[in-house]
Order: C-alpha cells, then structure tokens, then sequence
C-alpha cells in the first residue's frame, strides 16, 4: 500500500479487507482477482492487490515472486496509484503469512533481515518495500506508520507529503519524505537511481524511524512487503526473488 497515493484513496483502502487466501502456490499461478492471494515456499503472501482501480490487473506468480502479465487501468500522477501487487511476510488486513512470528514488538526484535530483486520495465511507477508498524499487535486494517523504500522511481509521482532532508540508512544515502494520507503517518525513503537487487537489514530503517520519534521501541511490526504501485503501464515489472526474516 501506496504512496503519493492513499490520500484519496482510503475508502479503497478499507475495501482491502477483503482479501482472501487461496490455498498454497505451485510455480506460475495466474491471479486477476481484485485481492486474490496465495502463498509461496509455504512462507510468504503474495498479493493482486487491485485496491485503486476497476481495471483488470494480472499477476503470474512464480516459487520465488511474481510478474505483472497484465495492466490494463490508468490514473492521473496527482493521485493514487492503481495497485501494489506484492509479496509480504507478516499480516496484511487480516491475511498473515503461513507461520509468521509477525506482530512482533520492537524491543523484542533481535534482527529483521531481507533481499529482493526486482525486475523493471517501462511505465510509471515506483518500485516500493513497505514496512509497516503499530502500537499494538494488529493484524487487520490500517497501521499507524508506513515506511516506503522507493527503490525506482519512473515517471511524475512523489511520495506523500514533503522532502524533509537527506539521510544514510543501511549504507545508502536516501531523499527522506514525510507525511499524511489521511489514514496513516508514512515516512519515505528513495533512491537517487535505481536499485534492482539489495540485502539489507529492516531493523535499521525502523531504527531511523524511531530516531526521528515517529515510533517507540512498544511498537510492533507487523509485515514487509515487497511490490510496485504502477499508474501507468508496468506489464513485466516483477519481483525476481525475495525473503525476509525477523527474529526475536
């Protein structure tokens, strides 16, 4: 879920409750249905997610991620996104990842790590890890903070909010935005070039989060997601490999 995005979109959001699971995933599943789901290594979501649109969106999902194979909406680049097709560990409105150890409570978390590798084509979009906190173990509905890594940026989309500095995390320099959608705080990290492929430890973008005093170590993460928001084209964008891991 999304980024210059959710602003008006939060009815479409609360509509992503309905997401439901279909049972577990063998290589190349094809998934059009607005919120259709499964599962891959017995481990990980991965989601349609069509909450911004009417118009048919494909995914073909593969043992490691996922593939858009069909885009058919388009919105203005003032506004939200159509989609986030992605892949989480953790729980997303109401649907939590097979064994999942997600809500966990900051203070608990020992490491929280993850590699993706994404795939890029022509559009626009941004390409989005979503690492989502609130202050009680919620499963369901929205949380209260959003961090976005924008690990590609195509097109005339910014994130929410403002540009409120610069700042290393994780050994990378990253334009740092902030703000409001209108139903959660978001925070914004994003490459100045794109990034197709990184290991990287979660824990310390939530530790930077904390430092700038948007959460407290009480809280509890409850998922990271991996995806793309497309407001226009985007067939071939995918997900070639992804993992993540959290410890406690």
């Amino acid at each position: 879920m999304r980024s210059i995005t959710r602003a008006v979109a939060l009815a479409g959001l609360l509509v992503a409750s309905a997401i439901t699971a279909t049972g577990p995933a063998q290589a190349d599943v094809s998934i059009c249905d607005q919120y259709g789901t499964t599962t891959i290594q017995g481990r990980y979501v991965v989601q349609n997610n069509r909450w911004g649109s009417s118009a048919t969106q494909c995914i073909n999902v593969t043992s490691t991620g996922f593939r858009i194979t069909q885009q058919a909406g388009s919105a203005p680049t003032n506004g939200a996104p159509l989609s986030y097709p992605s892949v989480y560990l953790g729980c997303h409105y109401g649907n939590c990842s097979p064994g999942s150890n997600l809500p966990m409570q900051v203070s608990r978390i020992r490491s929280a790590s993850s590699s993706i590798t994404y795939r890029y084509t022509g559009g626009t979009y941004n390409a989005s890890y979503d690492i989502w906190l609130d202050p009680t173990p919620k499963t369901n509905g929205v949380n209260q903070v959003e961090i976005m890594i924008w690990f590609n940026r195509q097109g005339s989309i910014q994130p929410i909010g403002s540009q409120v500095g610069t700042g290393t995390v994780g050994g990378r320099t990253w334009q740092v935005w902030r703000g409001s959608n209108g139903a959660n705080n978001v925070i914004s990290y994003v490459a100045p070039s794109p990034i197709n492929s990184w290991s990287f430890s979660v824990l310390d973008f939530v530790n930077d989060v904390r430092n700038r005093g948007m959460i407290t170590t009480s809280w509890y993460l409850t998922s990271i997601q991996a995806g793309f928001e497309p407001w226009n084209g985007g067939v071939g964008l995918g997900v070639d490999n992804f993992s993540a891991s959290v410890s406690g």
